[in-house]
C-alpha cells in the first residue's frame, strides 16, 4: 500500500471515510471510484426490476391467448421495461460505472475534472428514476405508450405520462453532465507523456461517447418537453387536429435515439478492446484504425436516424440517403471486428472468464450488425418492419452487445475494484448458461419476424407458438445464468481470495496501482513513456 506525505499508509477508496461515516460517506463522496460504484449498485438494482418485468412478459407469450395478463397490463409492462432498461440501465451503464471508476486511472489522473459535478450527475440520475417510478403510484397508473412515447398517443392516453416523460428528461440531463465531465477530463488531465495516441482505447471510446451525450441528448430533452407542453397546454406541435405533425416527433426522437445506440455500444467496444489484448498477451492490432473507427461511428451515427422510419412516408431521396448512410456506418464497426480477430491471430491466449465474455460479445454483435443491414435495406425492411425481427436485432445489439461487454468488464476489472477474486469455475458456468439462454431467447425472434409476427402484442396466432415457447424458455435459462453470475460476484467481493495488483498481466495504468486503488489513485502522477498495449516488454 503506498504511503502518503506523512509516512502513513494511504487508505484505499473502500476504507476512506473523510468527514462522513457510513452511507453518507458514499452518497456525499466526490471520489470518482465511489461514484462509479453508486452507479453500479443502482443500475444492477433496476436491471433486476427490468429483468423481472421482461420475464413476466415472456411468461405471457409462452402460449397463445391470455396467460397471466391482459393487453392493458402488457402495454404498461412493455413501457416500464423499455424505459428502465434503456434510460436507467443501458445508456448510463458502461460510461457511468467503468468510465467513472477506471478511466481517470487509465489516463493517470487523480480524479475527474469536476468531482462535484460528477456527484451531482448521480443525484440527478436518482431524481430521474424517482420521477419515472412515481408514475406507478399516482393517478392513471403506469404509462402504456412504449419507451418511445410516440405522438399523438403519448398526449392522448389516460395513463400517467408526465412523470415518466419528465423522468426520462431528467435522466438525459445526468447523461449530458457525465459526457461533459469525461470530455474535459480526457482533454485536460492526461498524465505527462500520454499523447492522444498513447491513450488506452477505453478512454477513446468514452471520448467519442461524451460528444454524442453532449450534442445529441439535448434534442431528446427538448422533444420530451414538447410532449409535456402538448399534454398540458395543447400547443399542437405534433397534434394533426391543431396543424401539428406526428412524423416530426419521430424525426426528433430518433435524431437522438439512434446516436444513443452508440452511447450504449461505443463504451462496450472500448471495454472489449481492453480485454482482448490483455488475454491475447499481444499488442492490439490496428490501434489507430480502432481510434479512427470510434470517431467515425460517433460522427456518422448522427445521420442515420431515418432508417427507423422507412415506412412512415418519407421521400424517395431521403429513403435512399438514409439507407446508404446505414450501410456506411457499418464499415467502422466491421473494422473493429476485423482488428479484434486479428489481435487473436497467432496469440498466446490466456483463456479466463473475461475472455469468454469478449469472444461471445463479438459473436452476438456480429449477429446484431448483420441483421441490422437487413433492416437498413429498403426492400427487406418493408417486410420485417415492426415485427419480432426488429426485437431480436435490437436486443442482440443493445442487450447482447452492451450487456456482454458490461459483464465482461465487470469480470475484468472486478479484482481492481474490490481487491478480491471471484470463483472462476462458477463464473464460467454462469457465462455458459447465460450465453445459451440469450441465444435461445432472441434468435427465434428472427424467424418469427420473417414469418410475420408483429411486435408489442400480448397475443399471437397459433402458428407462432413454437418460436415463442423456445424464446420464453430461453429467457428463464438466461436469468438462471445471471443469478449464478451475480451471486458469484457478491461472494467474491465479500470473501474471495485477495487479488494481486495485476492478476491478468494488463499493461494499462490501472494495473500499476494497488487493488483496490488508493484514494487519489497514484502516490505520484506517472510519466508515460510507452504505448498502452506494449506486450513486447
Amino acid at each position: 500500500m503506498p504511503e502518503n506525505t506523512h509516512g502513513h499508509p494511504e487508505p484505499s477508496y473502500l476504507e476512506y471515510q473523510g468527514k462522513h461515516k457510513g452511507l453518507k460517506a458514499w452518497i456525499f463522496s466526490t471520489d470518482h471510484k465511489r461514484i462509479g460504484l453508486l452507479y453500479l449498485y443502482t443500475i444492477l438494482t433496476f436491471f433486476g426490476i427490468g429483468l423481472l418485468i421482461g420475464l413476466l412478459m415472456k411468461l405471457e407469450l409462452i402460449a397463445p391467448g391470455q396467460t397471466i395478463m391482459g393487453p392493458d397490463t402488457y402495454n404498461r409492462f412493455f413501457t416500464l421495461h423499455g424505459v428502465i432498461m434503456i434510460f436507467v440501465v443501458v445508456i448510463p451503464g458502461l460510461p457511468a460505472v467503468f468510465g467513472n471508476f477506471v478511466m481517470p486511472i487509465q489516463i493517470g489522473a487523480p480524479d475527474v475534472a469536476f468531482p462535484r459535478l460528477n456527484l451531482l450527475s448521480w443525484w440527478i440520475y436518482i431524481l430521474g428514476i424517482l420521477l419515472v417510478l412515481s408514475s406507478l403510484l399516482t393517478g392513471g397508473g403506469a404509462p402504456d405508450t412504449g419507451w418511445t412515447f410516440y405522438a399523438p398517443y403519448s398526449f392522448e392516453t389516460g395513463t400517467n405520462m408526465l412523470p415518466a416523460v419528465l423522468g426520462a428528461f431528467t435522466l438525459g440531463f445526468s447523461s449530458i453532465l457525465t459526457g461533459l465531465n469525461f470530455i474535459v477530463t480526457i482533454h485536460r488531465m492526461r498524465a505527462p507523456g500520454m499523447s492522444w495516441f498513447k491513450m488506452p482505447l477505453f478512454p477513446w471510446a468514452l471520448y467519442g461517447t461524451g460528444w454524442i451525450q453532449l450534442l445529441a441528448t439535448p434534442v431528446v430533452g427538448i422533444t420530451l418537453l414538447m410532449i409535456v407542453a402538448e399534454r398540458t397546454l395543447g400547443i399542437g406541435f405534433f397534434d394533426p387536429d391543431l396543424g401539428g405533425d406526428p412524423i416530426l416527433y419521430q424525426h426528433l426522437f430518433w435524431i437522438y435515439s439512434h446516436p444513443a445506440v452508440y452511447i450504449m455500444i461505443l463504451p462496450a467496444m472500448g471495454a472489449i478492446s481492453e480485454i482482448l489484448p490483455a488475454f491475447a498477451r499481444k499488442t492490439i492490432f490496428g490501434y489507430r484504425a480502432i481510434v479512427i473507427s470510434t470517431l467515425m461511428i460517433a460522427f456518422v451515427g448522427y445521420f442515420v436516424w431515418g432508417h427507423h422510419m422507412f415506412t412512415s412516408g418519407m421521400s424517395g431521396t431521403a429513403l435512399y440517403t438514409f439507407s446508404l448512410l446505414t450501410f456506411i456506418v457499418a464499415i467502422p464497426s466491421a473494422i473493429k471486428v476485423f482488428n479484434w480477430i486479428s489481435t487473436l491471430h497467432k496469440a498466446s491466449i490466456n483463456v479466463q472468464t473475461p475472455f469468454y465474455w469478449a469472444i461471445s460479445f463479438i459473436f452476438v454483435f456480429m449477429v446484431g450488425g448483420l441483421t441490422g443491414l437487413i433492416l437498413g435495406s429498403l426492400a427487406t425492411d418493408v417486410h420485417v418492419h415492426d415485427t419480432a425481427f426488429v426485437v431480436g436485432h435490437f436486443h442482440y445489439i443493445v442487450f447482447g452487445g452492451t450487456g456482454f461487454a458490461f459483464l465482461g468488464a465487470m469480470h475484468y476489472w472486478f479484482p481492481k475494484i474490490y481487491g478480491r477474486m471471484y470463483n472462476a469455475r462458477r463464473a464460467n458456468l454462469g457465462w455458459l448458461i447465460f450465453f445459451i439462454g440469450f441465444n435461445a431467447l432472441y434468435s427465434p425472434m428472427f424467424y418469427l419476424g420473417v414469418a410475420g409476427m408483429a411486435r408489442r402484442y400480448y397475443d399471437y396466432l397459433p402458428e407462432f407458438h413454437s418460436g415463442n415457447i423456445i424464446s420464453s424458455i430461453g429467457a428463464y435459462v438466461m436469468a438462471t445464468g445471471l443469478v449464478i453470475i451475480v451471486v458469484n460476484l457478491i461472494l467474491g467481493a465479500r470473501r474471495g481470495e485477495k487479488a494481486e495488483a495485476n492478476p491478468w498481466g494488463g499493461k494499462t495504468l490501472e494495473w500499476s496501482v494497488p487493488s483496490p486503488p488508493p484514494l487519489e489513485n497514484f502516490e505520484k502522477i506517472p510519466v508515460v513513456t510507452r504505448e498502452p498495449y506494449d506486450y513486447s516488454a
